[in-house]
């Protein structure tokens, strides 16, 4: 059922998302300082193209840097993307078939606000991995 549910999402919006967060990764890492913001943004962007079988969960050892550049990320870009998501969550919601989508777009809301010290792992493996 994921494979199905990624197939359609992949069609429908997973495209168009992986996309548009691939260009504001090579935006990002025009500068060094935005390196760290465009990994981050190229992260979301692969999530976002097959949402479904994948969760995200915080990575304990990522350490204050990384709580500097969520706050950044949260005042420049997260909420933005956050209100995005969740508009075109609570639209993919009003039909029966679109609740899955929805639900993948609130999937992404945490990921968009804090981004920085997450990791992508699938969702029978629900831990970060350390190294």
């Amino acid at each position: 059922m994921k494979t199905i549910l990624n197939v359609i999402w992949l069609v429908l919006s997973g495209f168009w998302l992986f996309l548009a967060y691939m260009v504001a990764g090579l935006v990002l890492c025009i500068t060094i300082i935005g390196i760290p913001f465009g990994i981050a943004a190229f992260r979301i962007g692969v999530y976002a193209l097959w949402p479904f079988g994948y969760t995200t969960v915080e990575r304990h050892d990522a350490g204050a840097p990384s709580c500097v550049g969520n706050v950044l990320w949260l005042v420049l870009a997260g909420w933005w993307l956050a209100i995005g998501h969740i508009v075109t969550g609570l639209a993919l919601c009003v039909t029966i078939i679109g609740i899955p989508f929805g639900i993948a777009n609130f999937k992404l809301i945490p990921v968009s606000l804090f981004p920085l010290g997450r990791e992508i792992v699938p969702t029978d493996r629900p831990f970060a991995a350390t190294w």
